[in-house]
């Protein structure tokens, strides 16, 4: 072997440039390089190189603007105005209506006490004629036409829908124009009344609508209606009688029963109870459909005139 010493091998590398610390990002690098598109450069040059300026350059093109400018101001200015203008206006219109609402509501309430003052005078003068001529029949009279209030014991009757009723649906009270659903109908309401009737009341009230011969239970839709008045559950049921005897003897009539299968069936909820005193009030309103005149009327000397009195 030879005896010279061996060199040992170079292994460092040439100079390079260092690198950038941002060369792994070279994407957003380039965004941030050329944020505008060369497009876009080529077109603003292109107008650079034409003279192609944002702002007018000649003495008409900026007089034309400026006339633009100024006509948008005054536009602006005078629709400012306007709508300064027409806030009072608008504020006085406002007033007006409502002052003229508030007098038509005044006068309307002033019309409706007066009527109500012709109406009692009207119920006074019958109950004058009434006792006139109808002799110790008279109050009776009134109190059955329902024309007075009446006062006395009685029963208390509530009946009010089942919980969570609904209106719709189908089952055996749809055929009798009734819905399977817990809501109590107008037909419930009549047996009921007609049941306190038939067991010996002498006055009835379904939530304050006294009932008289002429009165009528329907419906309308979901709605009960007492003389063409809407009522709202609960219906309290007031009836004026012997209290304990009318309670007993409606709970165990037929309409009593009735409504007993509407609270074991459908869930309509109805508590009755005796009362030591209950007030009804007149019926609003009572209209003479018809009027025979009554025979027997007697002249002076005695003679039968074939005339009436009333």
């Amino acid at each position: 072997m030879c005896g010279m010493s061996q060199q040992r091998p170079d292994r460092s590398t040439p100079n390079r440039p260092a690198a950038r610390p941002d060369a792994s990002m070279s994407l957003l690098t380039n965004v941030m390089d050329h944020s505008l598109d060369d497009g876009y450069a080529e077109a603003a040059a292109r107008k650079s190189e034409a003279g192609v300026r944002g702002l007018p350059r000649t003495l008409r093109a900026k007089l034309g603007l400026a006339a633009g400018l100024v006509l948008a101001a005054l536009v602006v200015t005078v629709g400012a105005a306007q709508a300064r203008i027409s806030a009072p206006t608008l504020a006085k219109e406002r007033t007006e209506l409502i002052n003229r609402i508030q007098k038509g509501t005044g006068q309307a309430d002033r019309q409706q006490h007066r009527v109500d003052a012709l109406r009692d005078d009207v119920s006074r003068m019958q109950r004058e004629a009434l006792k006139q001529h109808g002799g110790g029949k008279a109050e009776l009279l009134a109190l059955l036409a329902g024309s007075t209030q009446a006062t006395g014991p009685g029963v208390k009757l509530v009946v009010d829908d089942a919980k969570g009723a609904e209106s719709g649906g189908g089952g055996p009270r749809e055929s009798s124009d009734f819905s399977d659903t817990g809501r109590v109908r107008d037909r419930d309401m009549q047996r009921v009344v007609n049941g306190l009737w038939a067991s010996g009341a002498e006055a009835i009230s379904v939530n304050g609508q006294r009932l008289t011969s002429l009165s009528a239970i329907r419906a309308a839709g979901d709605a009960i209606l007492v003389d063409n008045k809407p009522l709202v559950p609960p219906y309290t049921v007031l009836a004026v009688g012997d209290g304990q005897r009318l309670s007993t003897a409606f709970q165990d009539s037929a309409d009593g029963q009735y409504l007993h299968i509407l609270q074991e069936n459908y869930g309509v909820r109805a508590r009755i109870s005796a009362e030591s005193e209950l007030t009804l009030p007149p019926a609003p309103s009572l209209i003479v459909r018809t009027a025979k005149p009554k025979a027997g009327a007697a002249k002076p000397d005695g003679a039968d005139t074939g005339k009436g009195t009333s």
